[in-house]
């Protein structure tokens, strides 16, 4: 692989070119053979993480071998991850904090793609979203469909319209069924779970700082249900001793928020809002069969108390507090949608947790030049343990 650098600096907020900057990054990787080869921008999953790392087989993206035989590819950090200017600890004004997250969302990235492909003097170039990174390529068709050759979704057809309660709700209603799917498959786990949060009532389960891990925070380790090989970890950790290191150390690195990528957390309801305040969207929606001493696992269900039980995130939760409360502007136009020409292709996932297969199918019946793949192969990381398979097949519907 060839590696070439790039960093530009764009606006914090596109809108005042005269205002603050920051600093954007992406790294451009070809074939030895491939420099010439058209551009397929990766957008990754998150919001609030950088993306992959180029490096040999086993560790390289799956998919990546196939997307070099036919593009070089761009690894954009989005904003505030990786190299590109960081978020880090909130500053003494929580307020001023929020407000400048607010441009951190989908549409600011699509612009600093934009940006971006301007400095690289590509005219058009084609699109791989995963997850958010789907949700900021459906941005993108709205706002900049000359730009893009082609576009390709992997469990990231986003919701168009559509309030943030019905989609949070949706998503306990698939965590039903992924919880029982887990039990039917590992029937000795209840027992062992009821002991295991039990004992996190009791105060008796502790990260590796020391702090206790409550119930309904052991209780996200769930969000692994939604990905290939999950319920495995979650059966791997469950066989481990409460009180050894191992345990600990595990179940830390299992749950899915803390201050490692902060913004994924401060960030997380936002992304889901085409429109609208979250309000702590899981907090009111959340079904009973859920709350309390429920032994049903979560997964990217974003709470208030997340900002409380987990001691790294506790600086955080002013600022969180007052984006949940913020009217976020619309992110897609269903009219513009419907008059994209751009060809495109989506991997649906029938029992994805995060996508909902149901409200990506309505946005698929929105674009005219988008072909899907509804399959129950994979769960939401599909394109992490079968890029190759997935990537092969996307290009190929797009392509017709």
């Amino acid at each position: 692989m060839l590696l070439t650098d790039h960093l530009i600096t764009v606006p914090l907020d596109h809108d005042r070119p005269d205002g603050p900057t920051i600093e954007v990054y992406a790294r451009e990787i070809a074939a030895a053979d491939g420099r010439d080869r058209p551009f397929l921008v990766y957008l990754q999953g998150g919001p609030g993480h950088e993306a992959p790392r180029p490096s040999a087989r086993p560790m390289a993206p799956a998919w990546l071998e196939r997307a070099l035989r036919d593009f070089r590819v761009i690894m954009l950090d989005q904003r505030g991850t990786g190299r590109s200017t960081p978020y880090g600890a909130p500053g003494p004004d929580a307020a001023a904090d929020a407000e400048r997250l607010t441009h951190f969302r989908a549409d600011a990235i699509v612009r600093d793609a934009e940006c971006l492909r301007e400095h690289l003097g590509a005219r058009r170039w084609s699109l791989l979203g995963q997850s958010f990174g789907g949700y900021c390529s459906l941005h993108y068709l709205c706002v900049a469909p000359d730009s893009l050759r082609e576009v390709l979704f992997t469990g990231g057809l986003p919701p168009v319209g559509r309030p943030v309660d019905d989609v949070y709700s949706a998503t306990f209603d698939a965590m039903r069924v992924l919880n029982r799917r887990y039990h039917r498959r590992y029937p000795q786990d209840a027992a062992r779970l009821r002991e295991l949060l039990d004992r996190c009532d009791a105060g008796e389960v502790r990260a590796p700082d020391g702090h206790p891990i409550s119930r309904r925070l052991m209780r996200t380790i769930g969000h692994h249900l939604g990905t290939d090989g999950g319920a495995e970890k979650v059966h791997h950790v469950l066989e481990l001793d409460h009180a050894s290191p191992g345990f600990r150390h595990d179940v830390a690195a299992m749950l899915p928020f803390d201050a490692r990528n902060p913004l994924y957390a401060v960030l997380h309801e936002s992304s889901y809002a085409d429109g609208g305040a979250t309000r702590w969207s899981s907090d009111r929606v959340q079904p009973d069969d859920f709350a309390g001493g429920s032994l049903l696992l979560t997964a990217e269900h974003l709470y208030s108390w997340h900002f409380e039980d987990t001691p790294s995130l506790r600086p955080y939760r002013d600022v969180a507090a007052i984006l949940a409360e913020h009217e976020w502007p619309r992110l897609y136009d269903a009219e513009v949608l419907a008059r994209v020409d751009v060809p495109c292709a989506a991997i649906i996932y029938a029992d994805d947790p995060y996508v909902i297969r149901r409200y990506s199918e309505e946005t698929a019946d929105r674009l005219p030049g988008l072909r899907r793949w509804l399959t129950d192969e994979y769960l939401h990381n599909g394109l992490r343990t079968a890029g190759h398979h997935v990537l092969d097949r996307l290009l190929t519907l797009a392509r017709n």
